[in-house]
């Protein structure tokens, strides 16, 4: 299973956020480009950056962050955050984003999103699939729909989706640990999907335990800016020593 930090940026800085309430942001001090060079060192190999200005906005804005990653580490960057259109598309991949997580078009324009999977390749589209209650929310989680994750889920299945980053909102933030039994569910419909894990990731035994359920990927913040998971606990978990 591939750990994959998250660095979630407002304004140019990290900020973290509970369930997506963007009125109560908790900011770190620690540069972006910094912070990215601190897990390079530790094993890590990508990172997910969320564009939360971009998201809100909808438009990506901190291009200058991705350029800035990418241009002192050697880490992959996969990229989110406001990106709606070709040229938002075509743009972050000239900043040097290796993949793009996309959720806002893949419920306002289906055609258009099945259409990214296919021109710029299942294994660089990824597609955000998180629900609240079971259905689907976009736009930074401010803007909630009446669409089933499921049927979400399946309909991009069925035109080649290959990885999809899922994330029970009710979790993020709150450090009640993973949707295990969510991702298990989605693995046994969907056998070909690969699952990006976010939100509840409290400790080591969270991430060893979605590993053993057989998820691709997991995605953490909270926990490591909060001191439950090190910096050492994810050199010893890429190499296999936990």
């Amino acid at each position: 299973m591939q750990l994959i930090p998250s660095i979630t940026i407002i304004k140019g800085q990290i900020n973290r956020l509970k369930q997506g309430d963007f009125s109560k942001p908790t900011a770190y001090q620690d540069s972006p480009v910094d912070l990215a060079r601190k897990f390079e060192e530790h094993g890590v190999e990508v990172v997910h950056l969320v564009d939360l200005d971009g998201a809100r906005e909808g438009w990506p804005i901190n291009y200058h962050i991705l350029e800035a990653i990418v241009g002192h580490t050697n880490l992959k960057v996969d990229f989110t955050g406001g990106i709606n259109t070709d040229g938002d598309v075509s743009k972050a991949f000239e900043y040097g984003a290796s993949y793009l997580t996309i959720g806002n078009v893949a419920v306002n324009n289906r055609k258009l999103f099945a259409s990214w999977i296919i021109s710029y390749g299942r294994e660089k589209i990824t597609l955000s699939a998180d629900s609240l209650q079971g259905k689907i929310a976009v736009r930074g989680w401010q803007k909630k729909t009446d669409i089933d994750l499921f049927d979400h889920i399946g309909y991009f299945y069925d035109r080649g989706l290959k990885y999809v980053k899922v994330t029970d909102i009710e979790r993020d933030g709150m450090m009640q640990g993973p949707a295990l039994k969510l991702y298990q569910a989605i693995m046994q419909r969907f056998p070909d999907i690969q699952i990006l894990a976010s939100g509840g990731v409290r400790h080591v035994d969270d991430l060893k335990a979605l590993a053993d359920i057989g998820v691709f990927a997991t995605i953490f913040g909270r926990a490591y800016f909060e001191g439950k998971i090190k910096l050492a606990d994810l050199e010893a978990f890429t190499a296999g020593a936990v």
